[in-house]
C-alpha cells in the first residue's frame, strides 16, 4: 500500500473513531487507527495531520446530519453570544468548531475566559441559575505539564469554559490542528461576524424576552466579585472594593437620589478591579458595554482623572478637555463621593438593595 493511500485510510478511520466518540483526542484516534490498518511498524510520516482528520470528521457530519447541522450551527452561535454576554466580565472569547463551522452532533461550545477567581465565574453562573461541573485537567504540551480549569455548563447546548489567568487575555494561543494562532472572537467581533453570516439576525427570535440578558443581573455579577478584592489600607481603610463601591453609591444617593445614570456610575466605577486591577477602568467599561448609557460611560471613564485634577497633577490640556463636557460638574461630584467613600466601619447597603433602588427609579420613569 502506498504511503499516500495509507495516510488517507488512517485519516478516514481516525475520523470515524472521533465522530462516533471512541476517542476525543486527535493523537489517540490516529494511533488507534494506525494500529488497526498497519500490520508493520508505523512511522510518524504515515500519520495524517489533525487538519486532515478534521476534514474527514466534517464529511461524516455532512453525511449523517445533513441540513440539520446547518440549522444547529446557527443556533449554537447565537447561544454562544448569549452566554458570552452573561460572562462579559471575564472577557470571553469564542473558539473552536462553533466559530469555524466544523460542528457535529454533540459538539461543545468552547469559550475562553480570563479571571484569577474561579469563584467569581461560578458565582455568575449560580446567579443565572445554570447547572455546571468544574474540572481540573492535567495536560502535557511540548514536554511541559499544565493544569487547565474547565467549567462544563449543561444548557440547550453543552458549553466548555476554559479559565485562564487575567494576564493571559492577550496571549496568542496556538491551534493543535493548524499550528497557527487560534481563531477566536470577542463579543463585538462575534456580533459583527453574525451580521455578515446571518443578515438581519437582530430581527429574529434570538433576542426574545426569555433569551435576553437582564442588565441588573450583569451589574450584580460584576459587583459580587469585588468583595474578594482587597485594597491598600493606606488609601482604602474601608477594606474591600465592594464595601468602597457601596459607600460611594450611598454618598451619591444623598447627592442625586433620582439620577439613575449618576448612581450607576458611582456603584459600578470600580467593577474592573475584579477583572484586571492594573487596567480597571478600561476592562470595566468593556464588561459594561451595552448595559450603561453614554453619560454613565463617560463618568466612569474619567473618574481617575478627576482625582489627578483634585491633587493638582492633571495637565492643562486634559483639564480643558474634561471641563468642556456638559457632565464636568457631575464628574467632580463623583470624584468627591469616590474620595469620601473610604471610611472604616460605615454600614453599607447590600448589592441587592442598591440595585433594587435603581430599578425602582427605572420603573418610576417608565410609569
Amino acid at each position: 500500500m502506498s504511503k499516500d493511500k495509507l495516510r488517507l485510510q488512517i485519516a478516514f478511520e481516525a475520523a470515524r473513531i472521533m465522530y462516533f466518540r471512541e476517542e476525543s483526542e486527535y493523537l489517540r484516534a490516529k494511533l488507534k487507527a494506525g494500529r488497526r490498518l498497519c500490520r508493520g511498524s508505523l512511522k510518524p510520516n504515515d500519520l495524517p495531520s489533525n487538519r486532515e482528520i478534521r476534514e474527514q470528521v466534517l464529511s461524516f457530519a455532512r453525511l449523517f446530519e445533513g441540513d440539520e447541522r446547518t440549522s444547529r450551527l446557527r443556533e449554537m452561535r447565537f447561544a454562544a453570544l448569549r452566554m458570552m454576554k452573561r460572562l462579559q466580565a471575564f472577557r470571553p472569547r469564542l473558539i473552536g468548531s462553533v466559530l469555524t463551522g466544523h460542528v457535529r452532533d454533540g459538539s461543545d461550545i468552547d469559550l475562553h475566559l480570563f479571571s484569577d477567581s474561579l469563584h467569581a465565574v461560578t458565582h455568575t453562573l449560580d446567579e443565572a441559575g445554570l447547572v455546571y461541573d468544574t474540572e481540573r485537567k492535567q495536560v502535557r504540551k511540548q514536554g511541559e505539564s499544565q493544569i487547565f480549569r474547565h467549567i462544563h455548563v449543561r444548557e440547550q447546548f453543552p458549553f466548555e469554559l476554559t479559565l485562564y489567568d487575567e494576564n493571559q487575555a492577550h496571549y496568542v494561543f496556538k491551534s493543535s490542528i493548524t499550528g497557527k494562532a487560534i481563531e477566536r472572537k470577542s463579543i463585538a467581533e462575534l456580533e459583527q461576524f453574525l451580521e455578515g453570516e446571518y443578515p438581519g439576525y437582530e430581527d429574529s427570535d434570538i433576542y426574545t424576552e426569555e433569551g435576553s440578558v437582564d442588565r441588573f443581573a450583569v451589574y450584580q455579577s460584576l459587583l459580587a466579585p469585588l468583595e474578594e478584592v482587597r485594597q491598600s489600607p493606606k488609601y482604602h481603610p474601608e477594606g474591600d472594593a465592594l464595601t468602597h463601591s457601596l459607600q460611594v453609591f450611598d454618598l451619591a444617593r444623598e447627592m442625586h437620589p433620582y439620577d439613575e445614570e449618576f448612581l450607576l456610575a458611582a456603584l459600578l466605577h470600580d467593577v474592573g478591579k475584579a477583572i484586571d486591577p492594573l487596567d480597571h477602568v478600561h476592562v470595566g467599561l468593556e464588561a459594561l458595554e451595552g448595559y450603561i448609557t453614554d453619560r454613565t460611560t463617560w463618568l466612569i471613564a474619567h473618574h481617575m482623572e478627576v482625582h489627578a485634577l483634585h491633587d493638582g497633577t492633571l495637565g492643562q490640556r486634559a483639564h480643558r478637555r474634561l471641563s468642556s463636557s456638559e457632565n464636568f460638574e457631575d464628574l467632580l461630584q463623583l470624584g468627591e463621593c469616590d474620595r469620601k467613600g473610604r471610611r472604616r466601619g460605615v454600614p453599607v447597603p447590600e448589592i441587592e438593595e442598591a440595585l433594587e433602588y435603581i430599578q425602582e427609579l427605572e420603573d418610576l420613569c417608565q410609569w
